[in-house]
């Protein structure tokens, strides 16, 4: 098994379910007492956000590449970073970076088409809804992304920044989740990327009306395949 390199900490809630899928999906794929090898490099994401919120994404790239550089050093095989918004400059993250990067949209886009979905609802961070770096992405897979309407989008974003990543899991949030991705459904979305790693503490399978897609579960599913092969 290759060992998977995480840049995790955006947020640490997030990167907490992903070390609990992967470790959950690795026993299930080979039985036994097997668990991935996984290293994790948490950033304090209090600084990634403030530069985020200042649109100074080079600042927030020029930390993340730092650390991702010393993942591979560290012996990373291949590289995840446990966030979609971070993916904007992902280019940027992985520059004197060899090792393999399994890019959180890709993953996503992969698992739609085999599933055999088009039009995707996308709820995310303001920056992943109303930014071209992830719509275009799938886009370019032949999928028709659509987002919410501003309001929905500012309430989404809230939740995640303000509730979310600080770990608080509120049933208001939730029944309002529910009603913004029924939105979607009424405008022609035949599924639904959760597409911040945090969404998946309201929204899943059991209270959405179509088929779901949660980028972080998606994105553990294709890092475990990459290690094994």
């Amino acid at each position: 098994m290759k060992t998977i390199g995480i840049l995790g900490g955006m947020s640490a809630a997030s990167t907490q379910i992903y070390y609990r899928e992967l470790c959950r999906l690795t026993r299930e794929r080979l039985g036994g007492l097997h668990s991935p090898e996984l290293l994790i490099r948490s950033v304090d994401f209090e600084k990634i956000e403030k530069l985020q919120a200042s649109s100074d994404w080079d600042a927030a790239a020029n930390i993340l590449n730092e650390k991702a550089i010393a993942l591979e050093r560290g012996g990373a095989d291949l590289l995840i970073m446990a966030t979609n918004t971070m993916h904007k400059v992902a280019d940027k993250i992985l520059g004197g970076v060899s090792i393999p990067f399994v890019h959180i949209a890709d993953a996503t886009a992969t698992a739609i088409l085999e599933s055999g979905f088009r039009r995707p609802g996308l709820m995310a961070t303001a920056f992943t809804m109303e930014q071209n770096f992830y719509t275009d992405r799938l886009a370019a897979r032949g999928l028709s992304p659509t987002i919410p309407e501003a309001d929905d989008r500012a309430e989404t974003h809230r939740i995640i920044y303000d509730e979310l990543c600080r770990d608080v899991v509120r049933e208001e949030s939730r029944s309002t989740y529910e009603l913004i991705a029924q939105r979607l459904i009424d405008r022609g979305c035949d599924c639904l990327i959760l597409g911040c790693t945090e969404v998946g503490m309201l929204l899943n399978q059991d209270n959405v009306g179509v088929r779901v897609f949660d980028t972080t579960l998606v994105h553990c599913e294709a890092a475990l395949r990459a290690a094994l092969q």
